[in-house]
């Protein structure tokens, strides 16, 4: 099942659901010390529940911003599939393409697109429809 960003009548497609997972996962896992959400509490806990309000968008993209930049320490070897289960893997394993070269470029969706800059496209958005931001399922 497809899920991926909604906004007003805009769909921004993601992919498997197991894959934005992954994404969350890896940003929690190598990002947030304190625990889920604590450090990027309007991604973490807003977004992944499923709604990112309207008046919040500015703060979510300032957290993106950083996110992406710390992101670029790590390598793609440092994924985390599941938060949950660490030793889950990627059904792709490490077959992946070398223009990967860390994980602030790892995520790509179904589409072929940045996960990072497209997220970042449906915020922005969001702030231009004065919309929430929503992730859902096809």
């Amino acid at each position: 099942m497809a899920v991926g960003f909604k906004v007003k009548y805009y769909w921004y497609q993601v992919g498997h659901g197991d894959f934005l997972h992954s994404f969350f996962s890896t940003i929690n896992y190598h990002l947030e010390r304190n625990g889920w959400g604590t450090e990027y509490p309007f991604l973490l806990n807003e977004l992944y529940n499923g709604k990112l309000e309207n008046e919040n968008i500015d703060s979510a993209i300032t957290e993106l911003e950083v996110i992406k930049k710390k992101l670029q320490s790590y390598s793609p070897s440092q994924v985390i599939w599941d938060i949950e289960d660490l030793s889950k893997r990627p059904p792709w394993g490490d077959n992946i393409s070398k223009d990967i070269t860390n994980l602030s470029n790892y995520f790509i969706t179904s589409e072929g697109e940045d996960l990072i800059d497209m997220l970042m496209k449906a915020l922005e958005k969001g702030l231009k429809t004065n919309s929430d931001v929503y992730i859902e399922s096809l």
